[in-house]
């Protein structure tokens, strides 16, 4: 069965079936889906901004906003929030170049990051934590601490899909799907990488702070410094899925302690405290 699952995987044309279906959410009729998606998958329509009527695509309601204070972002200048709603799929530390996939699964920091090595130093020693959103959640992504964008990386690749049948069954699945990573430097947390994730149907990965977004074809792997290095401040939006996905956050070694009873299958939504970091020496990422 498991061949049977890979084999499949493998032969599935993942980017253009993911632009496809883009287009298709992005159409008119497809508001058409929309009461029946949330009943599907019993979205709570309290606190999303806007009535349903009022969305025109399914894509639109997927990325919907919420309404203000529906997710308080939890205060003090040392706490580390979660970026997105979801849940704890792996965390843990970055042990020999190495992080968690699954049980019996590893892949590797050096690969994950495009192999770019000296970035990878920093994470080194350090923590992660990965965080799967299902169809259900909220998929705008947020800031996970106060700090300065300096600089993203864009890794076109597949599009496996990153649920539990992708995670279980994928080797180095982290590695070989498309990623947009951001880069952080924080006061209190040091250097932070914020790794997106592209995913089967995910017609693409989109930031505020530039026109990057995944899954465009022929994509090219691409680094730049992020013009003027704005300040975001913890909670404000950096970026959202259109689709499901998965977030990686990575921390330097001694960087942070996480939030006590924080483990594996945790749910969490934006904005909860998730950890407690240390001031850093403002040491510049480029």
């Amino acid at each position: 069965m498991k061949k049977l699952i890979l084999r499949g995987l493998h032969r599935l044309p993942q980017n253009a079936m993911s632009r496809t279906m883009g287009k298709i959410t992005a159409s008119r009729f497809s508001r058409l889906a929309i009461r029946r998606y949330v009943q599907h998958y019993k979205i709570d329509v309290s606190s999303i901004e806007k009535p349903l009527h009022e969305y025109r695509t399914l894509k639109e309601f997927f990325t919907r906003r919420l309404k203000p204070g529906a997710r308080p972002i939890a205060p003090g200048p040392e706490v580390v929030v979660s970026p997105v709603d979801g849940t704890v799929s792996q965390m843990g530390d970055i042990q020999r170049d190495t992080l968690i996939q699954a049980k019996g699964k590893l892949f590797n920091l050096v690969d994950l990051l495009g192999d770019d090595t000296r970035m990878a130093s920093r994470f080194q020693g350090g923590t992660f934590i990965t965080i799967y959103l299902s169809p259900r959640d909220y998929h705008r992504i947020h800031m996970p601490v106060d700090g300065n964008l300096e600089r993203y990386t864009y890794l076109p690749g597949r599009l496996y899909p990153v649920n539990q049948v992708g995670v279980e069954h994928v080797d180095q699945l982290f590695t070989r799907n498309e990623r947009l990573i951001t880069y952080i430097r924080s006061k209190t947390a040091g250097c932070v990488a914020l790794i997106k994730v592209g995913a089967l149907f995910v017609g693409s990965v989109r930031v505020t702070y530039c026109k990057a977004k995944t899954n465009v074809p022929r994509g090219k792997q691409v680094t730049e410094p992020i013009a003027a290095a704005p300040f975001y401040e913890k909670g404000e939006e950096l970026g959202w899925f259109e689709f499901g996905s998965t977030v990686i956050l990575l921390f330097e070694k001694g960087r942070i302690t996480w939030e006590e009873g924080l483990e594996v299958g945790s749910p969490l939504l934006m904005g909860q405290r998730i950890g407690v970091a240390k001031i850093d020496e403002q040491r510049p990422i480029q």
